[in-house]
């Protein structure tokens, strides 16, 4: 069952048309990853989504539900949520006043918090710290742990091991397949080979477009059109 559909979407940022076709069906359950050279419109499709940037003409579909024409806060009360690549954290107060602000009327419920530390440790060993003082790593995992902490169906996670170490996207990964078992995450990213370990099914951008969509598995075998679409020979 498809959880996501975008169908022929277009969106312009002021003068300049971005993204100019993109058409994807982003099916319940897991992660699906969405790939594509830089500049392509992988962020703008996200934003889209999420209403920050206006989608005209086509639509966007949630659950069968047309929100293309919807404002951000009602967008998120319907069970979706965003990661920036900014991380989307207040830098001036602490871990557990970033986590109660994303709490539905600031009331954290002790199970959901309990899963945050059990994902990501640092945040409890941190939670008096400010927002400004954690690793990169660290804020990045502030800024997931924002978005589980009310039910989710659907999260739209932006480059999130952008200039993370190692150890730190290993234990990202393992958070993301925890989190893909009850909520769907759409996940834009440029390790390659982070997104080939967690995605189910996964689609390519370029220039605006949707020029491929299928499953993770083929794509990985196809080194062919990975060279193609983004450039990965080695």
């Amino acid at each position: 069952m498809s959880l996501l559909t975008l169908d022929h979407m277009k969106t312009d940022i002021g003068q300049y048309a971005v993204l100019h076709d993109v058409s994807l069906t982003v099916p319940e359950g897991g992660v699906f990853v969405l790939l594509g050279r830089n500049g392509a419109g992988k962020t703008t499709t996200l934003r889209s989504i999420m209403g920050l940037w206006n989608a005209s003409p086509g639509s966007v579909k949630f659950r069968g539900q047309d929100i293309t024409s919807l404002h951000t806060a009602e967008i998120a009360k319907l069970g979706i949520a965003y990661v920036p690549e900014n991380m989307g954290i207040f830098g001036t107060l602490t871990v557990d006043e970033n986590l109660v602000l994303a709490a539905d009327k600031g009331r954290i419920d002790p199970t959901r918090l309990k899963r945050v530390h059990t994902l990501f440790p640092a945040l409890e060993r941190f939670r008096d710290k400010k927002a400004w003082s954690l690793s990169g790593g660290q804020k990045q995992m502030l800024s997931v742990a924002r978005a589980i902490m009310e039910p989710r169906e659907l999260i739209l996670i932006d480059e999130p091991t952008k200039g993370l170490a190692p150890a730190i996207v290993d234990s990202m990964g393992e958070a993301f397949r925890e989190i893909g078992q009850d909520s769907t995450i759409l996940l834009v990213e440029q390790n390659f080979n982070f997104a080939r370990k967690l995605g189910r099914d996964m689609a390519v951008i370029d220039d605006g477009r949707v020029v491929h969509q299928g499953s993770m598995e083929a794509f990985a075998a196809d080194t062919g059109l990975q060279d193609r679409l983004l450039g990965l020979a080695m």
